[in-house]
């Protein structure tokens, strides 16, 4: 049974008609638009991982017991033995990761409730073959799983997470123990080492630096960077080797980050720390770090032209490097081994249309590999390579009902904002648009983030499927291109920040890809700010709003007690990025959207979480109110269980088909 028939054995024996697997066909673009909720919908495979042999493939799987997510393994030697290891009746499984070739942990969610009802992730063990009910090692404080026997001995408490699986031959993984102080507030990550099948721990981090949160291990498992944050300063310590002390290597400003911070990733072979920090003046690159030299010999390993490094590492046996993951418009990969180099030539051949980034279990010497294949208009596709025979066979199909000829094509260009300064944006067009469309300007939340890449989207793909031009801005202080483009967005709220999504417009219409008359500002979060300030600075060139969950004041950010702020982010983060509540006062008031709000006269749609903690539904209470008093077409959302966005499905597609139609009112249906 080759790879494909077996997924669909997996379906069959779970019980459901999902289809699993769909190639890529080449049937005719529906004349309808694609419902909301294929949008919206959960992917049917995730997350597919390799085991450390590269004989076997587990990944999680919709069609469980009601519709959750379960557990499957395939045999790759024999896929007649493939099978449902794991499922529950009232929990969704995510986030497998394989322990050794005998044994996986995962973790779990609730898809099918909204945010306030989630809790911790806990974590489970359970053996390949299935011939035992999954042991809980870390609680996730659900009401609980009824599909499980009766769990009880050595439990840890939620404030447990998985943290690394150590592949040393044992049973055992790595956890990370989360610890507050007397305020609330978090101080320190511990970790230890724990059996997956006794339940056992042993203290790794014992000798720690104060307040250390953050860790890298080597090859081994042993803890040997540190990396910790206490008032306004970041430390990174090491140790030199395994039983060497703890040395400060470094010290940098929390979040000014004015001097050559670093971000410790890995310690690979021969005692050499992996990391990424600034090698010029401008953008972070993958360093090496000799760290038996104590005067920081960093050698830059792999630098990206107008990109911060973001990624992650892929080693072999003993530490040994073998090639970087990484972003720079979209997801690449740098093999430094020859042979994993041939090996992505030959799939890209295979595959040109797409970005094809290939696993594998046992590295040095693979039989078999999984690759995960996507582009802007198709959602990831899971192969198996058979290296000897060279067959593709697809393995999974992530999202099999989309139609990738019936999505629309997404790029990242850059252009010059009026002071000069370079601001990429991702341009969604819809299928066959070749003139002026009305436009959702959508607006990223953070905003201290990277907004987007090149891949498929389901917001932005949504909106173009509904005729819109989608335009996304990375406006100064978004991260990932540079501390110049990230300390450009330092104090200017409402001010160089909005005028970047000002100039991204006009950008637009200048291209001809957006109709001047007819553009929208949309945005969640710090894009629900922009989107209110958008609509205040720029009243000729937005129609209409849409924000959700967004801040409505800078103010409030300061005086609501109960939101999940921080008083270190309050007191030393805040007054550097967004302003000094008194010495900044004069700025805030003048960039405040709800002091603003009678300057707001176009139509606008409000969504909030009810138990929101990041930005308390107060924001939004307060601004409806002022908007309303003047303004005849506000809409106001609330979603009562969700937090800081929409987790249950049935919310995300309600929202968007809100958007849709007050979308046609307002702008599509506009004069």
């Amino acid at each position: 049974m080759n790879p494909v028939r077996a997924l669909r054995f997996l379906a069959l024996a779970a019980v459901t008609n999902l289809v699993i697997v769909s190639l890529v066909s080449g049937s005719a673009i529906a004349a309808e638009p694609v419902p909301a909720a294929d949008f919206f919908r959960p992917s049917t495979v995730t997350s597919p991982v390799m085991s450390p042999s590269g004989e076997y493939v587990a990944a999680t799987m919709a069609g469980g017991a009601k519709g959750r997510q379960m557990l499957v393994l395939v045999n790759l030697q024999d896929i007649g033995k493939s099978k449902v290891i794991g499922g529950f009746d009232d929990a969704d499984i995510i986030a497998v990761r394989w322990v050794n070739d005998d044994r996986l942990v995962f973790m779990l969610t609730d898809r099918q409730s909204p945010g306030a009802q989630q809790h911790g992730e806990g974590l489970f063990a359970v053996d390949r073959e299935g011939s035992q009910a999954p042991r809980r090692l870390i609680k996730s404080r659900w009401a609980f799983v009824t599909g499980a026997t009766s769990i009880v001995d050595r439990e840890l408490p939620a404030n447990y997470h998985f943290f690394a699986a150590l592949h040393d031959g044992s049973n055992d993984v790595v956890v990370a123990q989360h610890v507050w102080d007397n305020l609330g507030q978090p101080d320190r990550t511990v970790l230890w080492r724990l059996d997956t099948v006794s339940g056992r721990t042993r203290l790794l981090s014992g000798d720690a630096p104060a307040h250390a949160v953050g860790w890298a291990l080597d090859s081994q498992g042993v803890p040997r960077v540190a990396q910790s944050h206490h008032g306004a300063k970041n430390r990174l310590y090491w140790k030199a080797d395994a039983g060497a002390a703890w040395t400060l290597a470094l010290e940098s400003d929390a979040y000014a980050n004015e001097g050559p911070g670093m971000r410790s990733l890995a310690v690979g072979g021969d005692d050499v720390l992996y990391a990424s920090t600034r090698v010029d003046d401008d953008t972070e690159a993958l360093v090496r770090v000799d760290m038996h030299k104590a005067n920081l010999d960093i050698q830059p390993l792999l630098s990206l032209k107008g990109y911060d490094f973001n990624g992650s590492l892929v080693f072999g046996a003993k530490g040994k490097l073998l090639g970087v993951r990484y972003l720079t418009d979209a997801r690449g990969v740098q093999w430094f081994d020859p042979a994993l180099k041939k090996i992505q030539d030959r799939v890209d051949a295979l595959l040109p249309d797409t970005i094809n980034s290939i696993s594998c279990g046992n590295c040095e010497q693979p039989g078999v590999v999984l690759v995960g294949s996507w582009s802007d208009r198709q959602p990831p596709v899971y192969r198996l390579l058979n290296l000897k025979t060279g067959k593709l066979d697809v393995l999974a199909s992530s999202r099999s009902w989309i139609k990738p000829q019936a999505m629309a094509t997404r790029d990242m260009v850059r252009f010059a904002a009026r002071d000069g300064l370079s601001i990429p944006v991702h341009i969604t067009r819809p299928v066959g648009q070749t003139g002026p469309a009305p436009t959702v300007v959508l607006v990223h939340g953070g905003p201290w983030v990277r907004g987007g890449e090149w891949g498929w989207e389901p917001q932005s793909q949504f909106l173009a499927s509904r005729g819109y031009v989608v335009v996304e801005p990375e406006f100064r202080g978004s991260r990932g291109f540079g501390f110049k483009h990230y300390r450009a967005g330092w104090k200017q709220w409402g001010l160089a920040m909005q005028d970047d999504v000002a100039d991204a417009t006009e950008w637009a219409i200048k291209q001809g890809y957006a109709d001047p008359k007819r553009v929208c500002i949309a945005g969640q979060s710090y894009g629900g700010y922009a989107t209110l300030m958008g609509l205040v600075r720029y009243p000729q060139m937005y129609r209409c709003g849409v924000e959700w969950v967004g801040v409505t004041d800078i103010d409030l950010m300061y005086d609501i007690t109960w939101s999940d702020s921080s008083e270190d982010w309050k007191q030393y983060g805040m007054p550097v990025l967004v302003g000094d509540q008194k010495a900044d006062a004069p700025q805030l008031q003048a960039t405040s959207p709800l002091k603003l709000a009678d300057r707001i006269t176009q139509p606008l749609l409000m969504a909030y979480g009810a138990v929101d903690r990041r930005v308390p539904i107060a924001h939004g209470v307060k601004m409806r109110d002022a908007v309303s008093r003047h303004n005849p077409n506000v809409e106001w959302i609330v979603y009562g269980d969700e937090g800081h966005g929409w987790m249950l499905q049935a919310n995300q597609v309600d929202f968007w088909t809100r958007v849709e139609k007050f979308l046609d009112r307002h702008l599509k249906q506009a004069p």
